[in-house]
Order: C-alpha cells, then sequence, then structure tokens
C-alpha cells in the first residue's frame, strides 16, 4: 500500500498546476520597428505605468523573420500584477543619454495585467496597427485598454466647450463613470489605473480630485479593496501613503470654522498682550528718561571716566589718559557711582551695556 501512494503523491505533485504553469505573451511587429528588442517589465509603481525605465525590466526577445515575438518563461507572480510591452528605435547604446525621466518618442508599449499562469496574444488589429487588442485567458488582462477608451470620450466631451461651467459638470459626470467601471470590474488594478489618472498632479483634473478626495468614500473603500485582494503587493503601501498625503493637503488647505468659544479666548490673548506690549514699553520708557536725566547730571570729567570704565580701563590707565593722580579718579568715580545708583565697576558695565 506504501508504494501505491507514493506513486499518487508523484502523480499529484506533476501534475500540479502551480509547478508546471508557466505564461505566454506574444505577437507581432510591424515592418517599422522590426530588427528591434521587446521588453517586457513588471510595473510596481503605478506612476510608472507609462515610460521607459530600465529597473522595470525583466526579460527582453528579438522577433523572427515574420516579426514575431513571445515571452515565455515561469517566475512570474502567481497574483495579478501590471506588466508593459514595449519596443523602440532607440539602440541600446543613445537608450541612457536619449531616456529621461522614462520619456521615449520612439517608443510604442501596451499595458495589461496579467499572472504567471497566463497566455497573452497581441495581435495586429484590423488597421494593422500594434499593440491595440489584448487577447488573453484572463479576462482582466484588456480592461486598461476600455479605460482607455472612456478617458478617450472624456477628452472629447471636455474639448466640445472650454467653458468652466462644462469643465463642472463633465468633471462630476466622468469621475463617477471612471470609478464606477473600474469598481465593475471586481480587479482592484483596473481602478489603480484609473486613479493614477485622475490623481495625476500634471492632470487638469487634478482640482477637481482634490474636492472629490473630501466628501467620497470610493478612495478609502478602494484602499480596502486593494488591502483583501493583494496584501503583499507594493502597491497597498505606495497608495496608502499618496492617499494619506493628499488628504494631508486637502486639510491644510481647507479652512476650518472656529467656535465662538475658541474666538473670544484668542481675541482677549491677543488684548492681554496688547496691554502687556504698552505697560513694557512704558517702564522701557520711563528707564531711558531717568538714565537720560541722570547722565546730564554728570559732569564732562565723569562722562569721559564712565566711558573708559565701560571700555574696561583700570584706574591707573584712566589717570595716565586723563592726566591726573589715580586718587583723584578714584573721587570722580565715587561721585559717578551715587549718580548713577550703581555701588561697582560690574553694575555700571551691565547697566550701560544692556542700554
Amino acid at each position: 500500500m506504501k508504494w501505491i501512494k507514493t506513486i499518487l503523491c508523484i502523480s499529484f505533485l506533476i501534475c500540479s498546476p502551480a509547478l508546471w504553469s508557466q505564461y505566454k505573451f506574444s505577437g507581432y511587429i510591424d515592418n517599422d520597428n522590426k530588427d528591434n528588442t521587446i521588453y517586457l517589465s513588471l510595473i510596481e509603481d503605478y506612476r510608472k505605468m507609462s515610460g521607459i525605465y530600465p529597473e522595470q525590466i525583466i526579460q527582453k526577445v528579438v522577433q523572427d523573420s515574420t516579426g514575431y515575438f513571445v515571452f515565455t518563461e515561469n517566475n512570474l507572480p502567481s497574483q495579478n500584477r501590471i506588466y508593459r510591452i514595449h519596443t523602440e528605435n532607440c539602440s541600446e547604446e543613445d537608450q541612457e543619454s536619449i531616456h529621461f525621466n522614462g520619456i521615449c518618442l520612439n517608443s510604442k508599449e501596451i499595458l495589461f495585467i496579467a499572472k504567471n499562469q497566463d497566455t497573452i496574444s497581441l495581435p495586429f488589429t484590423v488597421e494593422e496597427e500594434v499593440f491595440c487588442e489584448v487577447v488573453s485567458t484572463n479576462e482582466r488582462s484588456n480592461t486598461f485598454l476600455k479605460v482607455d477608451s472612456i478617458i478617450e470620450n472624456m477628452r472629447y466631451a471636455f474639448s466640445s466647450y472650454r467653458s468652466e461651467a462644462n469643465r463642472k459638470v463633465n468633471s462630476k459626470k466622468w469621475f463617477r463613470t471612471l470609478q464606477e467601471y473600474g469598481k465593475n470590474q471586481n480587479e482592484p488594478l483596473t481602478e489603480l489605473y484609473i486613479y493614477s489618472f485622475l490623481s495625476n498632479k500634471s492632470n487638469n483634473l487634478y482640482t477637481y480630485y482634490l474636492q472629490d478626495l473630501k466628501q467620497n468614500t470610493y478612495y478609502d473603500a478602494l484602499l480596502d479593496r486593494l488591502k483583501n485582494k493583494y496584501p503583499a503587493s507594493p502597491y497597498v503601501q505606495q497608495y496608502k501613503t499618496e492617499l494619506a498625503a493628499d488628504k494631508f493637503s486637502v486639510e491644510i488647505t481647507t479652512p476650518k470654522k472656529s467656535s465662538s468659544y475658541w474666538l473670544w479666548i484668542i481675541i482677549a490673548l491677543l488684548i492681554l498682550s496688547g496691554l502687556l506690549n504698552v505697560f513694557l514699553f512704558q517702564k522701557l520708557r520711563k528707564h531711558r528718561n531717568s538714565q537720560q536725566l541722570t547722565e546730564k547730571k554728570l559732569t564732562q570729567q565723569e562722562r569721559k571716566i564712565l566711558d573708559l570704565i565701560l571700555q574696561d580701563k583700570t584706574n591707573k590707565e584712566i589717570a595716565s589718559l586723563l592726566f591726573l593722580s589715580v586718587s583723584t579718579i578714584k573721587t570722580h568715580i565715587n561721585n559717578l557711582y551715587k549718580k548713577i545708583d550703581v555701588e561697582s565697576r560690574d553694575e555700571a558695565k551691565t547697566l550701560y551695556k544692556n542700554k
């Protein structure tokens, strides 16, 4: 019986889809792009879905004489992720200097959703165009193309009338249309694709997005859907961080209504502060006036001695400079101390150096 169990276990392992599943992404390149390298990228930063980013590339191939290419391996995540296939007319030697912030004007690309066991075909369209159709065993693979179609209709609606009224009406309509479409797909990655468009700071819709964020619970619900379906994916943390930052931005730019209680407290503190400043100013002015009157009582000789004391001159040095005896200088200093109401050299320095 043991050998039968062993055979069954081995058979189960051999037939297990997890061991033998592999992806196959294939398609055709037109004549203008033949002899170019085709790249497959795994996109884990949804802000870098469109463009050329070498750090995302996981495989590259060259098409055959008919323009056919294929990516096949068994090393992709088992859950859905965002992928891009692109080709370009830049040589590998020129890519570093030509690509700037992911921009390559000579590239063609397509985005899609896939997982390790999917088979995806990118055929020529009726118009003989490439990367415009996705045929896949994964029903979610072509949702990005459908979103792009909705966005094109939205752009046409905005361009029909460029008034502010038309912008407000259409913003509300198309935000709701795109969000509802993404939610109905039961695929948070499609919603993330939509979110990356609506929340793009360079987009004319960004102002409306911030307003929508204040009152629409859709964005928090999307975070929950991402956490539930892709808990270990990098998309969750990136979306969570961006959402928190945008909410904070909205919060600090939105004026808040203060209660009358706090308003009166602030007013009272301002009045108290003003009265205190007036009191301190009057006291300071009185002190300065007093000092000025005291200084007027000093003789010319005493003023000279006071200046030399503030210059840290000793009695002997002062006597030498003024051609007087040390005892005479001591007498002048005693009279000086009484007039300015101090008892030592240090007090005199403190009084006048803080003046």
